[in-house]
Parts: C-alpha cells; structure tokens; sequence
C-alpha cells in the first residue's frame, strides 16, 4: 500500500478476533503514522501489526476533547491516524461526534467499514437471520438505559413487528428486554440467543428462551460486551423443519437472470 494521505481513518477492527479485520483496514492499521484505539474493545494481538515505529495510543482513558485534539495535531503535523474502532464503527461508535468536530477543523476522515459483533455473533451460532417464511427483517436496537431512545424507538414498539431483534448494549438490562418483548406480545418461549465477546478466546454462548434469559445471564456471569439476538430465526431446532423455510433463489422453478426455471423432474 502506498504511502497513506495525512488524515483520519476509522477503522472497524471487526469483533475480535484479529483476523476479521478487512483487507483494507489492515493495510491502515500497517501503514499509519498513529494508532488511536479503544483498548477496552480491540485486540491488543491485532495492534501488534502496526508498523514498528508507529506512535500508539490507548484511548480509554481519554474523553472526546482529547481524542479529537490528538487527532486534529497529528493530522496537521503531517501524520495519517488510525482511529481503530470495535466491530464496525456506523452501528454505535460514536463516531459521529468525533467527525463532527474533525470537520469543524477540516480534517478529513475515512471511514472503513468492519464486520460487526451482531454478524459475528450470528456466525458462531451458525444462524442466518433472515429465514424466508419466518422472518426477513433483522432488527438493529438497544434497550434504554441511561442513554435514552426516540419514543417511537422504544423496544416495545420495535418488537411489536415480531421481527428477529439484535440488542446491542443490553446485557444488565436483561429484565427490562423480557418485559418489553412480552409486552409486545411475544411468547415466553421465544428461542434467544447471547453471545459474549464473539470471536474472542474467551467466547460464550447461551441459548435460552425468553422466560429464562435473566436467569440463564446471570448464571453464566455475562453482564457486559454481549450481543443478544431474539427471535424464531434462533431456534436450534429450526434446522428440523428446514424444507418448510427454503428461499425461492435455488428452487429449481423459480426463474432469474442466470437460470431458466421449469417444473422439478
């Protein structure tokens, strides 16, 4: 990769495992001048394969004044920074603040996209999200907590579309999740599934049922970096009925652009 441009690049380091970086997020992670990371969030491993005379910097003890002061001097001294973010950094990142004040101060910024903790969650449950005839919206939320939602955004309503739900930033709030969702009409025994730092050694895994789900959190100590996703998308059983949830793509009557149906022979 040639030389990098004297600007900001925030980058999705992907969930946690260092591998699942994209192509082009590691060739900035390599080639910049400064690292600025969430080292709460990102592999320390992942880190590691910044260029050895590059300046990094941790920034979890840092508030937004500082991250972005840092950035504004280094960009302007000449350097390239790498703002390393956890998963991809367009779904609660925070960036948004951050850009807001590099571009008062025209700095330019770059944004490469990462693989998110809710399609790393997914894949270790090996679950597709979307089943044809069972549900084909994904909803992206949180529950309220001491930041809080659009009144139109509140999970009861979300949840009233019966859709599957990935719930970011909830995992104390997990009382509050169950009560909503019945609220919204859903079954005590709607299959749920959480995952703990997905991709991460450290990895777990609960499957529950909505009536259980505080109960089987807080026996498994996971309180914090979890992703839950709710829904009938997640039943570990699904994969019995598969014949019922097949996808026209592939049926050998359906017709597109590369293939002429017919009736099965």
């Amino acid at each position: 990769m040639k030389r990098l441009e004297a600007k900001v690049y925030i980058v999705g380091a992907g969930p946690g495992d260092p591998d699942l970086i994209t192509v082009k997020g590691q060739q900035v992670l390599q080639n910049a001048d400064v690292i600025l990371y969430t080292d709460s969030l990102v592999s320390e491993e992942l880190i590691a394969r910044a260029r050895p005379d590059a300046l990094v910097l941790k920034s979890s003890g840092m508030d937004l004044q500082q991250i972005v002061g840092l950035m504004v001097a280094h960009v302007r001294g000449g350097k390239s920074v790498a703002r390393v973010h956890t998963g991809d950094p367009a779904v609660y990142g925070a960036i948004f603040e951050q850009m807001a004040m590099l571009k008062k101060e025209k700095i330019p910024v770059e944004i490469i996209p990462g693989v998110s903790s809710v399609f790393a969650a997914a894949a270790v449950l090996g679950a597709e999200l979307t089943i044809p005839k069972l549900t084909q919206t994904l909803i992206l939320t949180r529950a309220e907590g001491r930041t809080p939602v659009p009144e139109k955004e509140k999970l009861r309503e979300l949840a009233a579309h019966q859709t599957t739900i990935a719930l970011f930033l909830s995992a104390t709030l997990t009382k509050k999740v169950v009560n909503e969702l019945l609220e919204a009409g859903w079954s005590e025994d709607t299959p749920v599934a959480v995952v703990q730092k997905a991709t991460w050694p450290e990895q777990k895994i609960v499957r529950s049922t909505l009536k259980h789900l505080d109960e089987e959190m807080r026996k498994a100590g996971i309180r914090s970096h979890a992703m839950i996703l709710a829904g009938w998308a997640l039943d570990p059983d699904l994969y019995e009925q598969s014949e019922a949830y097949r996808s026209k793509l592939y049926d050998p009557s359906f017709t597109h652009g590369y293939r002429k149906g017919g009736n099965a022979s």
